[in-house]
């Protein structure tokens, strides 16, 4: 798949993006396993660097994302992965993104609301 999996420690940078709003849903990491097994099965996996396992987005949670396209920059040291997010959101917060703050006045403000509990999707284990 020529991606360079060296650079970092085996591992590239996947922003993970709405394919229809172009929103950014999140930024996750990817290493070679995860890559193949999110082309094979058509849904975002990554390497959780503090498991140190890989990951299928939306496992516990049922919030899926679908790949709808793949690209990568001109190093090819990350991926920008435009998907369908099957769910109310993409972060283990409840939010629609896991960019959900903006600095603003010299501090981090919620800048949305939840769009679901997480305590009722993960059972407080978020």
């Amino acid at each position: 798949m020529n991606l360079d999996f060296q650079k970092a420690d085996g591992l590239i940078t996947a922003v993970i993006q709405d394919h229809a709003t172009g929103r950014v849903l999140m930024v996750g990491y990817m290493n070679e396993e995860a890559f193949h097994k999110t082309v094979e099965s058509g849904f975002a996996t990554f390497y959780s660097r503090s498991r140190r396992k890989l990951w299928l987005k939306g496992e516990s949670s049922g919030h899926r994302l679908v790949v709808k396209e793949i690209s990568t920059d001109c190093d090819r040291d990350a991926v920008l992965v435009k998907v369908e997010a099957l769910g109310p959101g993409v972060c283990h917060e409840g939010y629609q993104s896991c960019f959900f703050r903006k600095w603003e006045n010299g501090e981090w403000q919620l800048s949305e609301k939840q769009t679901y509990d997480p305590n009722a999707v993960y059972g407080g284990n978020s």
